[in-house]
């Protein structure tokens, strides 16, 4: 977890106890929590937000490719006929 190990943690753990007490500490972890799951939402909302617009993109493509392709399809079509 982020290059931390036990000894980090339980260090980081006793000084953040020290500093703001054994009453503040469940606050200041539930803010951080929240401000973590705030930014995973954010995140996520940003991913689909991009997977929808690369979706639209590939979805012109083909109706791009469709169209110019079908003037090259119409002439083989012709030209199997005139045979």
């Amino acid at each position: 977890m982020f290059g931390i190990g036990i000894p980090e943690l339980i260090v980081i753990l006793v000084i953040a106890l020290l500093i703001f007490g054994p009453n503040k500490l469940p606050e200041i972890a539930k803010a951080i929590g929240k401000g973590f799951a705030d930014f995973k939402k954010a995140a996520d909302d940003i991913k689909g937000s991009i997977e929808h617009e690369i979706t639209k993109i590939e979805e012109e493509g083909k109706k791009i490719e469709s169209e110019a392709a079908a003037p090259a399809k119409e002439a083989v079509e012709d030209k199997e006929i005139k045979k």
